[in-house]
């Protein structure tokens, strides 16, 4: 194999196996005793987390998953791979994250290694993501449709600050992967919430559907 083969290689199985990090799983398990895939959303997640388990867990678990995209990412820059091999690392991660190998391939959906990744390759867009997620908290006090909305506006950052085809694409599909993993629970939202206006505007940030 040569060593660009290598490379390409130690950089994408590290990303799974990174991704695979069931930190939500393992967080649940020792606080509550719960598998967190059985409760609240069903989601392996921060959010689920935070709700079914406590703020300081779900914040812990926010910033692993989290850590784990932009992890990956970086060891794919450190061992010297191209520009192209880090986008796969970050994609690759949160699809270790999605279909983890310690959990038999049942994961979550992969927002928090998503925005990882986007937070290393992006840095620059940091700021203007999470002053979005804050205005929008502000308004809807949903914490899963402020993240997810403020997602959405990741490829016109890409766009407007790096005038990378290349970021642009990646984020494009990557946010096209969410979106199909989310919406059995967007549609479970609207029905609880008795349509659009109940799900997005909430009472509180307790109130969760």
């Amino acid at each position: 194999m040569s060593t660009d083969a290598q490379t390409i290689a130690i950089a994408i199985v590290s990303a799974y196996l990174m991704g695979s990090f069931p930190a939500a799983y393992i967080v649940a398990r020792l606080r509550k005793g719960v598998d967190i895939r059985e409760v609240g959303s069903r989601n392996m997640g921060a959010t689920n987390v935070l709700y079914e388990v406590g703020i300081p867990e779900g914040l812990l678990v926010f910033c692993v998953d989290v850590g784990k995209g932009a992890a990956a990412v970086m060891l794919a820059r450190w061992l010297g791979a191209s520009f192209v091999i880090q986008l796969a690392a970050g994609g690759v991660s949160m699809l270790g994250h999605a279909f983890p190998v310690f959990l038999k391939f049942r994961g979550g959906k992969g927002a928090g290694a998503c925005l990882g990744a986007f937070a290393s390759l992006m840095p620059q867009a940091i700021p203007y993501y999470f002053g979005l997620f804050v205005v929008l908290l502000l308004i809807s006090r949903s914490t899963t449709l402020s993240y997810g909305t403020a997602l959405l506006s990741v490829p016109f950052m890409a766009w407007l600050i790096y005038h990378s085809s290349d970021l642009i694409i990646f984020t494009v599909v990557m946010l096209l992967v969410l979106v199909t993993r989310y919406l059995p629970r967007i549609k479970e939202m609207h029905a609880r919430a008795g349509g659009w206006r109940g799900m997005i505007f909430r009472r509180s940030l307790k109130e969760r559907f």
